[in-house]
């Protein structure tokens, strides 16, 4: 046996370069109408997350503040006393030490003793699809 290359039977072909080019051409078109309708739908979840992540802190915050009779310190002092597991990962900033402590030293309750962490907003300062900064919700 030879190892000659194999002939082409007649009437097979192989792909052209215009045709290859027009193939690349239409899968470039989808691929930009693609990406940014995927990076929207990205961004749009991460803000998702951040909303439920929020409220969830805020009403750990709450229900300390109610059953204490006093404000957390700080976002460990929810961790420490069990109203969260771990601190959530802020996903616009991909950490759980961005967060930004909102503090008071107004008293939210009339059995309250002592103020302290009242809020908490994302480190973030990208700005949201609705035109606000992540820092402001």
């Amino acid at each position: 046996m030879s190892m000659m290359p194999k002939r082409r039977a007649a009437g097979e072909r192989g792909f052209t370069l215009v045709e290859l080019i027009i193939v690349m051409a239409v899968i470039g078109i989808l691929l930009t109408i693609a990406i940014p309708a995927y990076l929207q739908a990205i961004k749009k979840a991460k803000e998702a997350v951040l909303k439920e992540d929020l409220h969830t802190i805020r009403t750990a915050i709450d229900q300390y503040t109610v059953d204490k009779e006093k404000a957390p310190q700080t976002l460990d002092d929810l961790v420490q006393a069990g109203y969260l597991k771990v601190i959530p990962i802020d996903p616009m900033t991909s950490r759980s030490d961005t967060w930004m402590p909102v503090e008071s030293d107004t008293l939210m309750d009339i059995n309250e003793t002592q103020g302290g962490l009242e809020s908490v907003n994302s480190g973030s300062q990208a700005i949201a699809m609705d035109g606000t900064s992540y820092g402001t919700w």
